[in-house]
């Protein structure tokens, strides 16, 4: 078994507790979360974080941007292109209103987190920059919540571009753990002319790597990620191309996993599907 998928101690007893009637699941917050994804010189290459040790979920581990609905995203009056919210609320499986709240997130968490904004001035274009000083107070005013997202997009005549992203994972937190997440994983590559920052300060720090790599040093025990981020990244190891890896996601069925877990020896182990990890086909874009 992988690394990512062994308990600590702690979620251990959690977990055996569980089984015994003495933990109550939590309901599972709605959560969305972005793989950026770039040409690199021979392989695509995605876009990590390194959460804080201090972090009360998923600390020092390595992951991508992302994070829990707002309140306020799904707000009818955001600009939109790209696929409706009703053909997203079919392929994520879910109502419109949270399929509305679920894309937006996505397209705010990422820029929240990194800096690049998948929006633009028309349907057809695309934000060039955005590290201008006035796009950083924004960025700021997102993160503490002074400003919506859809008063940013207002305010800069923008209108998000939902066609930039692709569906491509669904992962709902164990019902033994305390924080749950049930999180929609999304794709997109980097928009042309938008560079990544290091400003997300839930994180000590960022790297665009190849999925290869990033699969080995969790292997090798370099890296600690949670297993949806090491099984996305298995699965896109055989891509050389950031548009490849677009396309293939829109034409794959996503699976909803929710791993279970089981005792072997001395240790518990999450059990989650082994086509969970299993390489996309590749697909010209």
């Amino acid at each position: 078994m992988d690394a990512t998928r062994r308990l600590s101690p702690e979620l251990a007893r959690r977990a055996l507790a569980y089984t015994s009637g003495r933990v109550t699941p939590v309901a599972p917050k709605d959560a969305a979360t972005v793989v950026l994804v770039r040409d690199g010189d021979r392989q695509v290459e995605a876009y990590l974080l390194r959460r804080h040790r201090q972090m009360a979920f998923a600390a020092g581990m390595y992951v991508f941007p992302g994070g829990v609905v707002d309140r306020r995203d799904s707000d009818p009056g955001l600009a939109w292109v790209g696929p409706s919210a009703a053909e997203w609320a079919e392929r994520l499986r879910c109502d419109e209103p949270t399929a509305r709240a679920l894309v937006c997130a996505a397209v705010r968490e990422t820029f929240e987190e990194s800096g690049v904004l998948l929006a633009g001035p028309t349907a057809s274009s695309v934000v060039a920059d955005t590290t201008g000083v006035d796009w950083e107070a924004d960025r700021r005013r997102l993160v503490d919540r002074a400003l919506a997202f859809s008063e940013l997009l207002g305010a800069r005549d923008l209108v998000l571009r939902t066609d930039l992203m692709a569906a491509c994972g669904h992962w709902i937190t164990p019902e033994f753990e305390p924080r749950r997440y049930d999180t929609r994983f999304f794709v997109a590559e980097l928009p042309g002319g938008q560079r990544t920052r290091d400003v997300s300060g839930e994180s000590d720090r960022v790297a665009w790597m190849t999925p290869r790599a990033a699969c080995a040093g969790v292997e090798g025990g370099e890296m600690a990620m949670l297993p949806p981020t090491y099984a996305t990244l298995c699965q896109l190891s055989v891509f050389d191309r950031a548009a490849a890896v677009v396309a293939a996601a829109r034409d794959r069925k996503i699976t909803t996993i929710m791993p279970t877990f089981e005792v072997i020896g001395d240790e518990t182990w999450l059990v989650v599907p082994e086509s969970a990890a299993s390489p996309w086909e590749v697909r010209d874009a």
